[in-house]
């Protein structure tokens, strides 16, 4: 009986200090504010910016490079997803270094510390074509192209439009395995605008401890929330929701699974098993049964499409596998990489 309290007791306290812990976590960040272009965020690696001219507005695109430390090794170019910048692809870059290769990690124009116009139509075409042009603004003329989350579309759509760029294409947990518009109603951009208005920091938390971490929650996933809730704490945050309202209209009317099909290069796709993200799931199109986001079944779904793209399932990992498994990831990442040279 003893025995037994004593571990009914060190369970009760490990769940209190979890709970404990998210409550800090969000204590912690209930001042901290940052303004539209992260100013006073600090980035793993020197940023550098790209200006340009797009849709008649003077543009910046931040980004890090890192160049490779091996003669003659190629750049691999990291898209980070909607709820992230360039800089969680920090552990990436520093393993693909050691390997030898040049690292390139932008923040697409309307995240991280890029420019965000509200007046701008936003697209996966368009964000490509900036990508590409960074490209060879650095003289970069093929790139290794992956893609993580809604990065995975915009890197799905880059090798598409520039597939004599693209090396190979490796997609990390990314969006855009479904035709959302299949299964879900079209919502104006003022829907996703409004959401964006009812964020906030235990909003932020709760959904990624649910959907990211399947309930788990430490320091390095509490870090990564840091610039979404100081965004929402900060001055700008009615502008980053209508920059947002318009990223995530490009996710519902810019599919790129129908052309999987079209890719002219060597894809692989790596997916964490246990990801359920689903854009659209809570408006999904009345009589419709079909399940989004069930990323355990939507490997053998693109092998029909294509059989030619190497799929490799990471069983107990979600939607951030280069996060959340690192160790694993490296793994199939580096044999990803050898296997496409």
């Amino acid at each position: 009986m003893i025995v037994t309290s004593a571990r009914l007791f060190i369970i009760g306290f490990m769940l209190l200090s979890i709970k404990t812990y998210a409550l800090d976590t969000q204590l912690s960040t209930s001042k901290t504010a940052f303004d539209q272009r992260l100013s006073t965020y600090e980035y793993p690696f020197p940023v550098a910016r790209y200006t340009f001219t797009s849709q008649g507005k003077a543009l910046e695109m931040a980004y890090m490079y890192l160049p490779a430390t091996k003669p003659n090794y190629a750049v691999v170019t990291l898209l980070h997803g909607k709820n992230f910048n360039a800089a969680y692809w920090k552990n990436t870059a520093d393993f693909l270094q050691s390997l030898g290769y040049g690292v390139l990690m932008p923040d697409q124009i309307g995240f991280g510390k890029s420019s965000k116009p509200i007046d701008y139509q936003y697209s996966f075409e368009a964000l490509a074509t900036h990508t590409k042009n960074l490209l060879e603004h650095l003289d970069i003329a093929t790139s290794h192209i992956v893609g993580h989350s809604m990065g995975g579309m915009l890197a799905s759509r880059f090798a598409l439009l520039y597939p004599h760029v693209t090396t190979n294409l490796i997609l990390v947990n990314p969006i855009g395995l479904e035709n959302y518009l299949h299964y879900v109603e079209y919502k104006d951009v003022d829907f996703f605008y409004q959401n964006a208005l009812q964020q906030s920091a235990k909003k932020i938390v709760n959904y990624q401890t649910k959907n990211y971490y399947d309930g788990a929650w430490n320091k390095t996933y509490a870090d990564l929330t840091t610039p979404l809730i100081g965004w929402v704490q900060g001055p700008d945050w009615d502008t980053l929701a209508q920059v947002s309202a318009r990223t995530y209209d490009m996710i519902f009317t810019g599919p790129v699974i129908e052309e999987f099909d079209r890719f002219r290069m060597p894809v692989s796709l790596i997916l964490g098993t246990r990801d359920r993200t689903g854009p659209g799931r809570n408006w999904k199109k009345t009589g419709i049964e079909y399940e989004l986001g069930r990323y355990d079944l939507l490997g053998d779904r693109v092998k029909k499409r294509n059989p030619d793209i190497k799929v490799t399932e990471l069983d107990n990992l979600g939607h951030l596998p280069h996060i959340e498994g690192f160790t694993r990831f490296k793994s199939v990442f580096e044999n990803a990489l050898k296997a496409l040279n």
